[in-house]
């Protein structure tokens, strides 16, 4: 595991003008129609976040991001703009952005994001066994759990402010809020997206049961694909030699945080339990070997 890198827990740029800080990323204006975003190493899990870093890990999803954002750019534009972040703050603020952070477009963001699902997993199982359906898109009946579905469907949900669970919409109620036309093209792209994405981590013995785009608009008002693609915080990967239909397949990402938490008696409020360093080493271990299994990068 590489271990050359202090863990950035959180930004604490003084050369740019801070406008926010995510779950996991730091953003900041760079003139007014740019931004740099600083993926940092914070992990939050049930919409909580961790009080510990997870080392490298946002080092990982910012090089899988920059590698996605760069094979699929023939189907829709992105919002990396390709200036070094280096240039952009004070030279003893370096360290803080080396490897972790992008200068992107300043792109007025859709609040819808754009899910989409190959497999029945998580919240989308829960659903249909309620239900028959995923988010209002009826299903065959008598799927199992983690079973692929005949075709990859998509199921939006509307983003929700800090700290609160973004909350899965219908199609309709995505078509209300931000127009016929505009539903369409994302779902078309983020289909598109999808089923290309899928079939290149196929090749490296990923599956991608689901994931979820986000896009923004620029001032002429083109559609752009934005914030991470396709990382183990946004997506769901499975290994495809532990893949077993009926049963939740061990996955690339936050799950091992999640399965520990699960064993603690915890509201799943703030503040969130102490994780172990074992837990931590284990979760950084799964973040490098998604991004090495995936791309056939190492770190950088």
């Amino acid at each position: 595991m590489s271990t050359s890198h202090s863990p950035l827990y959180e930004s604490t740029l003084k050369s740019l003008p801070l406008l926010g800080r995510g779950k996991v990323r730091d953003n900041y204006a760079v003139g007014t129609d740019k931004l740099l975003i600083v993926t940092t190493d914070r992990l939050s899990a049930f919409d909580v976040i961790m009080g510990e870093p997870i080392p490298n890990k946002g080092r990982v999803l910012n090089q899988m991001a920059d590698f996605w954002f760069a094979k699929l750019s023939h189907i829709v534009p992105n919002h990396n703009t390709g200036i070094d972040p280096a240039t952009v703050v004070a030279a003893d603020e370096a360290d803080q952005v080396k490897g972790r952070a992008v200068v992107v477009k300043r792109l007025e963001p859709i609040l819808v994001e754009a899910v989409v699902r190959g497999y029945l997993a998580g919240s989308g199982w829960k659903d249909y066994q309620a239900t028959g359906s995923v988010c209002g898109v009826e299903l065959p009946p008598g799927l199992k759990n983690a079973e692929k579905l005949p075709e990859p469907i998509f199921t939006p949900a509307a983003k929700a402010e800090m700290g609160h669970h973004d909350e899965n919409i219908t199609y309709d109620e995505m078509e209300r809020r931000i127009g016929t036309e505009l539903s369409a093209t994302i779902r078309e792209i983020s289909i598109k997206l999808y089923k290309e994405a899928a079939e290149y981590a196929a090749t490296r013995g990923i599956i991608i049961a689901d994931t979820k785009f986000e896009f923004g608009l620029d001032t002429r008002g083109e559609l752009f694909l934005m914030d991470e693609v396709l990382t183990a915080d946004s997506s769901r990967f499975w290994p495809a030699d532990g893949y077993q239909v009926g049963t939740n397949p061990p996955s690339f990402d936050k799950q091992f945080v999640r399965d520990w938490l699960e064993t603690q008696a915890w509201g799943k409020t703030p503040p969130a339990p102490k994780l172990p360093e074992d837990v931590i080493a284990k979760t950084a271990e799964k973040y490098e070997e998604a991004l090495q299994r995936l791309t056939g990068q190492s770190l950088a």
